[in-house]
């Protein structure tokens, strides 16, 4: 490593922590902020500041969240009969931005007995149905039968996703648990 460029070093270094930026991307990016354009740099260390000093878990759902309530859980005009359960606060932004899902969302971080009581809570509250939209794997294959049984007690339904083949591609390129599952849960034309 140059000392005498040991500040822009930090700086690449930092920036190759986010994820899917490496070395290249990072360097690239450093180079812009303090070469090309200074102002970005500033505004872009301001706005991670203000972010990380407003931003928050939100009490009810887990996701993100600038009050104690996000404005999904505020908002009356939401479905609230529909929870629809996501990994992470990420999944909720990629659902809201395209306008997929007009219920609510419940983020399941683990599966403690914390996370799970929030869960019944909601349920209690009106959820009639619990939406699994979570990504397709033999471990997430196991949480689903989980809560499904922590929730029995409740009269509430649960459904999952579609997975299976998607669009414009062929069968070739398809990893075999989605092939599978697209066999599995084939339907009538």
């Amino acid at each position: 490593m140059n000392r005498s460029l040991e500040k822009f070093n930090r700086l690449v270094d930092a920036l190759q922590e986010l994820p899917t930026i490496g070395k290249k991307s990072a360097t690239r990016l450093a180079y812009h902020m303090i070469m090309n354009d200074s102002f970005v740099g500033v505004r872009v260390a301001h706005a991670i500041e203000d972010a990380l000093g407003s931003l928050k878990k939100c009490r009810d759902c887990g996701g993100m969240s600038e009050d104690e309530l996000c404005y999904i859980c505020t908002d009356d005009e939401r479905d609230a009969r529909v929870l629809c359960i996501v990994e992470n606060a990420k999944d909720i932004l990629l659902l809201e931005e395209n306008g997929l899902f007009d219920g609510r969302y419940f983020v399941l971080d683990s599966l403690e007995e914390l996370s799970i009581s929030k869960l019944e809570e909601l349920v209690k509250n009106g959820a009639e149905e619990i939406l699994f939209a979570l990504t397709p794997s033999i471990a997430n294959d196991a949480v689903i039968p989980y809560i499904e049984d922590k929730l029995s007690s409740y009269n509430v339904h649960f459904s999952k996703i579609a997975q299976g083949v998607p669009t414009g591609v062929s069968l070739e390129n398809i990893d075999l648990l989605s092939l599978t599952r697209a066999l599995e849960d084939r339907v009538r034309v």
